[in-house]
């Protein structure tokens, strides 16, 4: 059966598909990854295996026989895992007006591309590792300024950067730039417009979604043994000889609680535990910042969580290790850790471009099936799907438009969160 759609419906899919990337304001801030062909994403499930950049490391004098080994290559797997579908139906009533469809086709624009936001905000938001603790609210250029310092002190490079703020954080900094200097062009534009644009080397935006993070509430809580450090690898091989990739970006450490429960998000800093520069590995002032992403056994009591990033200390000594250290020392049995989120508050995420992968994803609607089917690309690569079908028993019209996409955070030490008002 060949499509047979109006003149008005071509219309109406050529302007979504034209403005669809319009709406994609954090989706355009993050990398865009095209993966392999549809026959190879449908046998591996829809999951591949994507290199991480290479960490050397150098060594001092003429001799360096004890130091030739091998080069731990480090993956990340990506799924496309996310599909989102506006349906509707109309009556045969409904179908004599042929705006219907128009109108209904932009709110299915608007809904889609919030949804694709949505998820880059939020793996952006649950996965950042980097925190930025603001006791006060926001006043603008400082507080965009501490997010630089964590991650240029860490080595990230310092191009390509975003930050996503809530709309009331975002309107106090424009509110704190627009009373400096009323004569300058950025000041005026902060006044009328309510907008900061590019500021300590971000490109910041104010987002109309919102993810909020409540408060942790557990307290007493301390590492629960000793040598809790990561060795990252490659790949591990079974019995069989089988090579299988492993993702270095989670460890699961024990720790105690005295009072209440951990939970997925909580953001927490472990004493004597600093974070160091990824080429120098010279360390920082800083404490090395964590997230919680599982709870494996417990919350509270004694338990097993997973954090981002692992604990690669060297304390083991492998050149893996030496490789990709990511913090100082290795905590000690019973270490304290300090929660940052002490104040429920919305989350603003910021990342390097890179760190953050959205992958357009892809499925089979054939029209010979029985439903009239118009496909298109947009610009960023996002596949856009709209299809209907006509219901004989009362001349009604099925309709829906679907895309299929994953987010991955490649490095969720070049993505974190900024939180205000916390004590």
């Amino acid at each position: 059966m060949a499509s047979n759609f109006s003149k008005e419906e071509l219309v109406m899919f050529e302007d979504v598909l034209e403005g669809f990337d319009d709406q994609l304001v954090i989706s355009k801030a993050v990398d865009l990854t095209r993966l392999a062909d549809d026959q190879t994403m449908e046998r591996a499930s829809d999951r591949i295996w994507r290199p991480m950049p290479f960490i050397a490391t150098s060594y001092s004098g003429i001799d360096q026989t004890a130091n030739f080994g091998d080069i731990t290559q480090m993956s990340v797997p990506i799924n496309l895992g996310q599909h989102r579908s506006v349906p509707g139906l109309l009556s045969s009533k409904q179908l004599r007006d042929p705006n219907q469809l128009a109108k209904y086709g932009i709110a299915a624009k608007q809904k889609l591309s919030s949804d694709i936001n949505y998820a880059c905000m939020t793996a952006a938001a649950l996965q950042g590792s980097v925190v930025s603790k603001r006791t006060s609210t926001p006043t603008g250029f400082d507080d965009v300024a501490d997010c630089d310092a964590l991650l240029t002190e860490i080595g990230v490079e310092t191009d390509q950067r975003y930050a996503f703020y809530s709309a009331r954080d975002y309107n106090s900094m424009a509110s704190n730039l627009a009373s400096r200097v009323l004569d300058n062009s950025n000041s005026a534009d902060a006044y009328r417009k309510a907008y900061v644009g590019e500021i300590a080397g971000f490109e910041t935006y104010k987002n109309d979604v919102s993810y909020s993070l409540s408060a942790a509430t557990a307290t007493g809580v301390t590492l629960n043994a000793a040598n809790q450090y990561y060795v990252p690898a490659g790949s591990t091989t079974d019995a069989l000889g089988n090579t299988t990739n492993i993702d270095n970006r989670y460890q699961t450490i024990s720790i105690a609680v005295t009072t209440n429960t951990v939970k997925v998000g909580d953001a927490f800093t472990i004493a004597g535990v600093y974070s160091v520069h990824y080429i120098t590995k010279q360390p920082t002032t800083t404490l090395k910042t964590f997230r919680i992403t599982a709870i494996v056994t417990g919350a509270g009591g004694t338990g097993t969580i997973t954090i981002t990033p692992p604990i690669v200390s060297g304390g083991g000594g492998s050149k893996a290790e030496l490789q990709y250290q990511n913090v100082s020392a290795t905590p000690a049995n019973g270490a304290v850790v300090t929660f940052l989120n002490t104040v429920t508050a919305r989350v603003n995420p910021f990342f390097r471009k890179e760190a953050i992968q959205l992958i357009p994803g892809s499925f089979a609607v054939d029209p010979q099936d029985g439903w009239q089917v118009m496909r298109g690309t947009t610009d960023l690569g996002i596949a856009l799907t709209y299809a209907r079908q006509g219901n004989i028993n009362d001349f009604s019209l099925k309709y829906r438009w679907d895309v299929d996409f994953g987010v991955a955070v490649m490095n969720t030490e070049m993505a974190g969160i900024q939180l205000f008002s916390q004590t």
